[in-house]
């Protein structure tokens, strides 16, 4: 898999960055807050979590992209 593979869930509120099977980041959007968080999977769960992202396609996330990932970014600042 060539990385970094983008991701969202459905509900537009989580946009995932997966940098390789052990680190993602994430912007997330709680009320009309932006967050970013980088993560580190140091642990067997979190490395399942990243699992599904990449491989669970249309039952908890969506294809996402670069442009669009990037966007919500921007929103952070």
């Amino acid at each position: 898999m060539n990385f970094p593979v983008y991701r969202k869930y459905k509900n537009n509120k989580h946009f995932f960055k997966i940098m390789s099977e052990n680190e993602f980041e994430e912007i997330s959007f709680i009320g009309s807050k932006v967050f970013v968080v980088k993560h580190l999977a140091k642990i067997l769960p979190d490395r399942n979590f990243i699992s599904d992202l990449l491989h669970d396609i249309g039952n908890t996330c969506e294809l996402s992209n670069q442009d669009e990932y990037e966007s919500y970014l921007k929103m952070d600042k």
